[in-house]
């Protein structure tokens, strides 16, 4: 049986500032990041996006970024292994705290933008970033880019981790994603993102820029949410997904399943 995970980043309007289609796109992911105030968000935001999820049903995870509100988190910051524990631990305690007052409880952890970029190949961040994780709760699961130091730091650290490959992004032949600094680094045809996601997830595998295959563990899908065309293909992959017989749910009720 092949299971996977829809995620999708949430929660980040801000103020008198709208973005996404949260409420809308809850109706087909099964995992929401909500974006805790660094990069994006605010206390209101964060309250109204947690209580639509639990009303939902969709698992929600923290989504903590650099302190960039300007540069919406994908901006480069040098930073310390220190500073990027210390604030992951502040972020994922501002929407726990959220999610509690609302009766819910927290699934993963998922950083943003460039924060997740950097430690993706950054051991020591990556290391600091995972000990955060595990120190605020060892039971979170840690999502990060299929293959790269997120998996391999978060697991050392002893939590449970979730290979994440994108829908809409284009691979390089190592498994990195192509920088969006790079003109194809989106995929903007509909039916070729479903393609890349259905065969990521059934063959484990995807073709990368340089027309190579590399093997890749599609535990939870991205989804982004703030396309033009963002609900229509949410439910396009995933009825793409049920169709080819992949049963889609939260990824803590998969890792049930499998242990």
């Amino acid at each position: 049986m092949k299971y996977a995970d829809l995620n999708c980043d949430m929660g980040e309007s801000f103020g008198a500032y709208k973005l996404g289609q949260d409420a809308e796109m809850l109706s087909y992911v099964t995992s929401a990041n909500i974006a805790c105030g660094f990069h994006a968000g605010d206390a209101s935001t964060m309250r109204r996006t947690v209580k639509l999820a639990l009303e939902k049903g969709v698992a929600i995870g923290a989504h903590p970024g650099l302190q960039d509100l300007i540069g919406f988190g994908r901006r480069r910051m040098e930073i310390s292994p220190q500073e990027a524990y210390d604030i992951v631990v502040y972020q994922i305690g501002a929407l726990w705290g959220v999610v509690r007052s609302e009766g819910g409880t927290l699934q993963h952890v998922k950083a943003h933008g460039e924060l997740y970029n950097m430690a993706a190949v950054k051991p020591d961040l990556a290391e600091a970033i995972a000990e955060a994780v595990y120190k605020v709760d060892p039971e979170l699961i840690l999502f990060g880019l299929a293959g790269s130091e997120w998996i391999r730091t978060g697991r050392k650290a002893g939590l449970r981790t979730a290979s994440e490959v994108f829908s809409d992004r284009t691979y390089q032949a190592d498994g990195a994603l192509t920088s969006r600094r790079e003109t194809d680094a989106l995929i903007t045809d509909d039916r070729e993102a479903v393609a890349q996601v259905l065969r990521m997830v059934n063959e484990g595998k995807v073709l990368s820029q340089q027309n190579v295959d590399v093997g890749i563990q599609a535990d939870t899908i991205c989804i982004h949410g703030d396309g033009e065309h963002a609900l229509a293909f949410a439910k396009t992959i995933r009825d793409s997904l049920k169709k080819s017989g992949v049963v889609v749910q939260p990824i803590g009720q998969t890792m049930k399943v499998r242990t």
